[in-house]
């Protein structure tokens, strides 16, 4: 496997950067406790396996066997991080909405959590076209398939729940102008740079 530590950073700045799913478990956790996220964790965690089978798995192999495939996915995908990285810096503060709480079980919240990732569209590109550029053709693809998708699930379980753990005591942070605003561009930085890096990346 080639770049490990480049998709482990890369990974981790998608997962945590805002989003509905961001949104989804810090409201969780406000309302219902670090006990009342883990549904829609798992849910999230869940629909990126979904959607990793769904969109890597063949495009994976065509990308192993052509040059030219990966060359233009390599530069769609760098180009996508830099406008990911540019629409961050420029939108809008970062804000929590405020929503009206209700009860749900766990597995209605897991069920939140699927369909929510299943139409994330950050997640799709992610898999569409950053994903399969990690997989080194020389090797092994199922074992380095399962490998890379299970470490970002295993990064969403994980982000989500220090989301989560620490939700009290950043609202107030994360509610302001100045911090929502912080969030923004310190996202909009890394995602610019990791695009700058992976147009520079070698099959």
């Amino acid at each position: 496997m080639k770049l490990y530590s480049l998709f482990l950073l890369m990974a981790t700045a998608t997962v945590f950067s805002p989003g509905p799913g961001v949104v989804m478990t810090l409201t969780n956790a406000l309302r219902y406790g670090m006990r009342g996220t883990f549904g829609g964790i798992l849910g999230i965690a869940f629909g990126a396996l979904v959607v990793a089978a769904v969109s890597a798995t063949s495009l994976g192999v065509l990308l192993a066997a052509s040059a030219l495939a990966f060359t233009i996915l390599k530069f769609i995908g760098a180009g996508y991080l830099v406008y990911l990285g540019i629409r961050l810096w420029r939108s809008p503060a970062f804000q929590l909405a405020e929503q009206s709480a209700h009860e749900a079980s766990l597995g209605k919240r897991f069920l939140e959590g699927l369909s929510l990732q299943l139409t994330n569209p950050k997640a799709i590109f992610f898999f569409l076209s950053v994903f399969p550029q990690f997989i080194d053709p020389g090797k092994s693809y199922s074992l380095q398939f399962a490998t890379l998708v299970f470490t970002y699930s295993a990064l969403v379980v994980v982000i989500h729940c220090l989301y989560a753990l620490f939700a009290k005591r950043a609202k107030a942070w994360l509610t302001s102008k100045r911090g929502g605003r912080t969030v923004n561009r310190a996202a909009g930085t890394t995602f610019a740079l990791f695009g700058a890096a992976l147009a520079t990346a070698r099959q």
